[in-house]
């Protein structure tokens, strides 16, 4: 397996699942008022290391047709950041938030003047294609994106479906050659810079106002496959082919290579708006052509482009902010539920053809959907979470049952980090098992459990990377034969959590036990008397030095990911009663937590930028901090809970383009702003409950289960009143700090009563703390 920071070392809505039942009257309501849409703004998260897109798409969309400003470099992840000043083109794939980069596929580049084959550098874009732009002339909404090109004066709009995206350009200077490029070898470089590496590329002209082709790319997602079919609004006057830019002969039609690109002439360019529309495939050509046609028969851009607006009015309304909130907290609202619905991505043709992670070529049964691009380190822990509560049963159904189908099809066995028919193995442990067995325990339909339990059973007792054989002889990963060892065992104390729900599910008991017990392999790496995490090496001896705060004991390796000691001491998601008492009991975790939270903030020169949003060694901008402070509940310090989760809601989150304290990583960040700003959070999504927080609306509406609508309010909310008093479900009084998920998706209002002082007594009984490691959620 590798971490991000390895690699970076080296319109329809009916394409989509419809959406089973409605959505509460705030949707009429928010529509006449402006619509939801107006309080996204797509360019949060492209700055500062966000890694974010403002590019068109539509929700869950295999399609997001955007500028790309930078194809190089850690904050060039998403192809877009807000401070570059030149625009190489509009490709139609992007990733949102990842710490690794890829996609950018089919750059469609508008331009006036010679033709400029190399995209030039941003110091001096007139040496090649590349142009200078201002944001002041950027616009971005749902499904939209605008831009002024400044050299040519070039108007560029896009909008998208589901599989298809659509360019509406207008040259307003009536400039001699004019032209429209098509960089085929265009695509995410190594930190080095390097060429992005294809292979098997081709390209084919058809008639004079189409252009077909695809290519095999090996960055992140080694051997990716994408199609596409390019069509124009009216015919071009003359087309050139060319491969390691070098032209082919007048009048070749077709071309194969690897760095291949294409120019279509347009001398009447600037007498009527040029439209260009894109269908993509990962099947074939001729999948794109019908993915095309299926979803942008005709040339109508602004009907697409409203389509686009109500497939996101349909999903931004399903949690119905009615009342509370000021306008910046509105637009970080709306802006982190567009952002958590951007991915998984739709990764199959309309007629239900996909590429499978083993590179066949396999047919769906009607009216299923398959994805890509599951971030699961990160998104299990909210994103899932979020969807099973506030997503239709039929699409989390698909999105989770997905990951049984790439476990079956797959030669790397569980999904870690599945992107467009590919196996990235990006990051540690097997945590599609988490959002399965979440999904289990939650009863989401549509699911074959049993066909999964197979797979990650043999992973669990028989996988072999990665420091598995360690993990079962020794229990534990020793940091002298294994990088990253503190972290992967932690990790995979979890998953081993998760697949024993699995087995619970297939009937295999006996397994179940085992797993359950190994589960606590965790505790071999705590050392009570400094009530840390650390590493220990193979002989049980504990590695030296140790610095709570350093990357490891020494340079050779990491002995955690993405973290330190610190936080890691705090990646306990399931077993927290037993690990509390290794501290001492609940009031020396309770001191511990403190500390975390009041301790400098000083990290070592080694220390990845991925560590970031620190408060104290509470790191937020990553997301094995993400439950951290949720953990108070279940000491009977709830009130610290409420403290800590309304600060982190207010300092964590802006509405700026530098306003994410971290990676957006595919949804992660902005789907724990929206759980906790309803006042819920799963801290061990197994388990089938959620830890009440700090809600920062006074009313929001949830759509829930079969058009049902849960309703969350907080009585007497205002910034200086972070703290639960009191709470009513049902129109009962509810003492427990915590709720069933299947209490929420029957539907109801719960009701809190806020004020500016704690009340330590809510919550604070054993009765009334959560449960965990399979406590009664009764």
């Amino acid at each position: 397996m590798m971490t991000r920071r390895d690699l970076l070392g080296g319109v329809a809505a009916a394409a989509l699942v419809p959406l089973a039942g409605g959505v509460s009257g705030a949707f009429a309501a928010a529509k006449a008022a402006g619509g939801y849409c107006r309080h996204v703004d797509p360019f949060i998260g492209t700055g500062g290391h966000g890694h974010t897109f403002p590019g068109a798409t539509v929700p869950f969309g295999m399609v997001q047709l955007s500028p790309d400003t930078n194809t190089a470099g850690w904050d060039a992840c998403s192809g877009y950041h807000i401070q570059d000043t030149t625009i190489l083109g509009f490709s139609h794939t992007h990733l949102s938030g990842t710490g690794v980069g890829d996609m950018m596929d089919v750059l469609v580049v508008p331009r006036v003047g010679p033709v400029r084959l190399d995209p030039g550098t941003p110091e001096v874009p007139g040496e090649g294609y590349r142009a200078p732009f201002d944001h002041a002339d950027e616009q971005a909404s749902p499904g939209y994106y605008r831009v002024r090109l400044k050299d040519s004066g070039i108007e560029a709009e896009l909008t998208a479906t589901a599989r298809a995206g659509l360019h509406r350009y207008r040259f307003t200077q009536r400039k001699d050659g004019a032209h429209l490029l098509i960089d085929l070898a265009h695509g995410f470089q190594d930190p080095a810079g390097s060429v992005t590496r294809i292979t098997g590329a081709t390209l084919r002209l058809v008639g004079d106002d189409t252009l077909v082709g695809g290519r095999q790319v090996h960055q992140w997602g080694q051997g990716r496959v994408i199609h596409f079919a390019l069509k124009l609004s009216r015919p071009f006057a003359a087309a050139r082919l060319y491969t390691n830019d070098h032209a082919l002969p007048e009048g070749a039609r077709e071309v194969q290579g690897a760095a291949l690109k294409c120019v279509l002439d347009l001398p009447d360019a600037a007498s009527a708006p040029l439209l260009v529309k894109v269908g993509l495939s990962a099947v074939d050509v001729d999948g794109a052509l019908r993915n095309l046609e299926a979803e942008i028969p005709g040339w109508d851009f602004d009907g697409v482009r409203a389509a686009a607006t109500a497939a996101w009015e349909a999903e931004l309304g399903r949690l119905a902010i009615t009342k509370g909130g000021d306008a910046a907290d509105l637009k970080i609202f709306y802006t982190s539920l567009y952002h958590a619905l951007l991915a998984p991505t739709l990764f199959s043709d309309v007629d239900g053809r996909y590429r499978a992670m083993d590179s066949t070529v396999r047919q769906l049964p009607a009216g299923d959907n398959n994805y890509s691009t599951y971030s699961l380190w990160d998104t299990y822990r909210a994103l899932h979470p979020l969807f099973t509560l506030a997503q239709p049963p039929r699409r989390v159904g698909d999105i989770v049952g997905g990951l049984v189908r790439m476990a079956e099809e797959s030669p790397a066995g569980p999904p870690v980090w599945p992107l467009q028919g590919t196996e990235t193995g990006c990051m540690i442990g097997w945590h599609s098992a988490v959002v399965l067995a979440e999904a289990a325990a939650k009863d989401i339909p549509g699911v074959d459990y049993a066909r999964a339990w197979p797979i990650f059973r043999k992973q669990a007792f028989q996988g072999q990377t990665s420091g598995l054989p360690e993990y079962r002889r020794l229990g534990y990963i020793p940091s002298d034969t294994v990088e990253e060892a503190v972290s992967k065992t932690l990790e995979y104390a979890y998953d081993d959590w998760a697949i024993a729900r699995l087995a619970e599910v297939a009937g295999a008991l006996d397994d179940a036990r085992i797993l359950r017990q190994r589960s606590l392999n965790y505790r071999a790496l705590f050392d009570r008397d400094i009530t840390f995490m650390r590493p220990r090496f193979t002989d049980g001896s504990w590695a030296r030095p140790f610095d709570p705060r350093g990357m490891g004991h020494s340079r050779k390796w990491r002995d955690f990911t993405e973290s330190n000691a610190w936080q890691a001491t705090f990646l306990n998601q399931h077993d927290i009663y037993g690990y509390m008492a290794m501290f001492g009991g609940p009031a020396a975790f309770e001191a511990k937590l403190d500390e975390l939270f009041t301790t400098s903030s000083d990290l070592p020169d080694d220390a990845p930028p991925d560590i970031a949003g620190l408060v104290g060694q509470y790191a937020h901008g990553n997301e094995p901090s993400h439950h951290i402070a949720y953990l108070y509940a279940y000491t009977g310090a709830h009130h610290k809970t409420q403290a800590r989760v309304r600060s982190l809601l207010k300092t964590m989150y802006r509405a700026d383009p530098d306003g994410l304290a971290g990676n957006e990583d595919c949804g992660q960040m902005s789907a724990w702003y929206l759980m906790s700003a309803l006042g819920l959070y799963a801290v061990d999504p197994v388990t089938p409950i959620y830890v009440f927080g700090s809600p920062l609306f006074d009313r929001v509406e949830v759509a829930v289960g079969e058009g049902r609508t849960l309703a969350i309010e907080a009585m007497g909310n205002a910034p200086d009143s972070p703290y639960i008093q009191s709470v009513i479900w049902q129109g009962k009084p509810y003492t427990r700090s915590w709720i069933r998920h299947a209490d929420l998706v029957r539907g109801g209002r719960l009701v809190f009563t806020m004020g500016p002082k704690p009340n330590p007594a809510f919550g604070a009984g054993k009765d009334n703390q959560p449960p965990s490691f399979g406590g009664s959620t009764a």
